[in-house]
């Protein structure tokens, strides 16, 4: 979907960017990372050309991105920014109709496709369609340009550290719609972010950048078991178990056998605590340190479909790991 060949830019005599060279495959949400002034910001800007590199190839779909009219391959490519940039004098429905209306698209089919990516972002269309921007919350608003970016249909997604600017539980929240969203409409995204908890939990692939070059370009698995060197363990941090369970959920752990249901129903009977299947394996892990020698798991109708323990979470951090360790 999109190569990134050599691609250098430089401010006077600093490397922004240092030969960077990077193959992102449809459908992949890669996250750029690293130091304040690694150039993943720059990198990200390149793409779509806001930053002009000054030497290399934009290889998109096949086709030179650089030989390609900038306005036009702008409109061909979703945006999100950190402070989203809607227009404080259009509606909501009319800022995410913004690109549909840019590229022709006559009146009713862009209101129409603004409210199915409205819906999209659960954010009910006739209630929030007619508001103003100043209207919504912070997290609200950062929803309505992620359904700006997608209405024209783009293949390929920018998103500019999107979440930075929210409170901690909203930023979570964002980042479990997006990753809803990228399972229902899988489009290529390159995601620039500070946050290593948020680049772990939502990257296909993360490519750690340091002084405008690629350090290491991997799945967060990889990178965090097998470093390329001793900056991307420094950089990654102590805990990498922990660290890895934020990619997972309860349900990636629980023990589903009738001994264990049983075992289950009981404690719940006792008076034991449960956790739903869909929880963060790092929300059980919380729990469970808490001195609980197990928790009840629940389905999504609340009946009891297993449990989980310690053990379950520590042993191995994913479930082919565990593969892995009893072979």
């Amino acid at each position: 979907m999109i190569s990134l060949r050599n691609i250098d830019k430089r401010y006077g005599g600093v490397a922004a960017l240092n030969q960077v060279n990077l193959e992102i495959a449809r459908g992949e949400l890669v996250v750029l990372i690293g130091p304040s002034g690694c150039g993943k910001s720059t990198l990200l800007r390149t793409v779509n050309r806001m930053t002009e590199p000054d030497g290399g190839q934009i290889i998109i779909d096949g086709k030179n991105a650089l030989a390609s009219d900038p306005v036009l391959l702008r409109r061909s490519i979703g945006y999100v920014i950190q402070n989203v940039g809607l227009f404080p004098h259009l509606t909501v429905r009319e800022n995410v109709a913004v690109v549909p209306h840019l590229l022709g698209w006559d009146k009713a089919k862009r209101l129409q496709r603004a409210d199915e990516m409205l819906a999209l972002v659960r954010l009910d269309p006739a209630r929030f369609g007619g508001r103003y921007p100043g209207q919504l919350s912070g997290g609200q608003q950062q929803r309505v340009g992620i359904a700006r970016a997608l209405a024209a249909d783009p293949q390929l997604l920018l998103m500019d550290e999107p979440f930075s600017a929210v409170d901690p539980i909203t930023r979570e929240q964002l980042q479990e719609e997006l990753l809803r969203i990228q399972r229902d409409v899988r489009k290529t995204i390159l995601f620039v972010t500070h946050d290593i908890d948020e680049a772990i939990r939502l990257a296909d692939k993360i490519c750690l950048l340091r002084d405008g070059a690629v350090v290491q370009y991997a799945d967060p698995d990889t990178m965090l078991r097998h470093p390329a060197n001793e900056f991307v363990a420094r950089f990654f941090g102590q805990e990498p178990v922990l660290k890895r369970l934020a990619r997972y959920s309860v349900a990636d752990f629980v023990r589903i056998d009738a001994a264990s249901v049983a075992a289950a129903s009981a404690a719940v009977a006792a008076g034991a605590d449960s956790v739903p299947l869909h929880a963060g394996a790092r929300a059980a892990l919380s729990k469970l340190l808490g001195g609980l020698p197990l928790l009840a798991v629940t389905d999504t109708t609340g009946a009891i479909a297993g449990l989980v323990t310690l053990v379950d979470l520590t042993l191995a951090e994913s479930p082919a790991a565990r593969d892995e360790l009893a072979a």
